[in-house]
């Protein structure tokens, strides 16, 4: 893949429970040097930010709480900065999250993280593997340019958000007959709940694609 040199300040938030590693390598990729930090100073300074995540979704909240990094995060937003979340970064952008209870999010995006039912359609929770998404022919000209809809992207995750609005759903898949969100835009924030890092060169062009826009 051709790389975009860039010599802009792109972060990528340590809240010491994500798949870092992964998603630093597919900047790197695309021509990008992502700094990989929890210090406030350094992401008030960001061009723009991505909060990835594997793990529980209470979890998260405790160590982003802990670390004191709601407010960066919130400020960066409000500033009008691009930010991306992948997998739990995508559901911690909600108002608030099903898993273990009921927890509150960030509130970026009204709407709420719910749980694949195991039932009869449901023989395999959670989700784990490829799996299609399907958009809107306007949105090739975003985030998927280069993408269609017979393309697949790779899924770990139990729990799927629901938005309050549907205007934000930027895409969506079906897993044994229930089709969910999975991937957001709203202004400037775009989040995916499929990993695009470790989704081949498809899921390169998703980050080569919004980080080319910053």
């Amino acid at each position: 893949m051709q790389n975009i040199n860039s010599s802009k300040n792109i972060v990528i938030i340590d809240y010491e429970m994500s798949n870092l590693f992964s998603v630093v390598i597919a900047c790197q990729k695309v021509g990008f040097n992502p700094v990989v930090t929890n210090d406030h100073k350094m992401i008030k300074k960001a061009d723009a930010i991505i909060l990835p995540g594997v793990g529980a979704f209470s979890q998260a909240m405790k160590n982003l709480i802990k670390l004191d990094l709601i407010n960066p995060i919130l400020n960066h937003v409000k500033m009008g900065k691009p930010i991306m979340g992948v997998c739990l970064g995508m559901q911690l952008f909600f108002e608030k999250s099903q898993e273990f209870g009921n927890h509150p999010g960030l509130g970026l995006i009204k709407g709420e993280v719910i749980k694949f039912r195991k039932n009869s359609k449901f023989d395999k929770v959670p989700q784990i593997g490829w799996n299609r998404i399907k958009f809107k022919k306007d949105k090739e000209n975003k985030f998927f340019n280069g993408l269609s809809n017979i393309n697949y992207m790779y899924f770990v995750h139990s729990f799927y958000v629901v938005p309050t609005y549907k205007k934000v759903v930027f895409s969506t898949t079906d897993y044994n007959g229930v089709e969910y969100c999975s991937s957001i835009l709203k202004d400037n924030i775009f989040a995916t709940q499929f990993h695009p890092e470790k989704s081949g060169e498809l899921g390169l062009l998703i980050y080569k694609n919004w980080l080319k826009k910053i």
